[in-house]
């Protein structure tokens, strides 16, 4: 059994600009709608058309990096913008990051279309 993740887009081309400038990947294919595959580190995701591009507001796509501070470095440095959260001690980002209690990181950014993308040690 494999799993893999898929996002809505309201703007497919928007959306390809954007994952290509901010993860250097391309759609490795594309379905007859116009849907993209991608593929990182053997694992998929797609991007569909939707209407409903942006209306989820929890975590839609995680990405596990094994330096939570140089990813987010990088990927500011592309033009992204991580989320701020304050929901009270254990769940507070300092400079968009979030530090667990156990000690994990994690950052949240939008995609191009609004979709919630966790980046960390997940």
């Amino acid at each position: 059994m494999k799993i893999a993740t898929t996002l809505p887009a309201s703007d497919l081309e928007r959306a390809k600009g954007w994952y290509a400038s901010m993860f250097d990947i391309e759609p490795v294919e594309t379905t007859p709608d116009g849907s993209y595959w991608y593929e990182l580190d053997g694992d998929r995701f797609m991007v569909y058309p939707s209407q409903f591009a942006g209306t989820n507001q929890a975590t839609a796509m995680a990405v596990a990096v094994d330096d939570v501070e140089a990813a987010v470095a990088d990927l500011r440095s592309r033009g992204a913008v991580f989320e701020d959260y304050d929901y009270g001690d254990d769940f507070r980002t300092v400079d968009g990051i979030l530090t667990s209690p156990d000690g994990r990181k994690i950052a949240w950014l939008k995609d191009s279309e609004g979709n919630i993308l966790a980046i960390g040690g997940i």
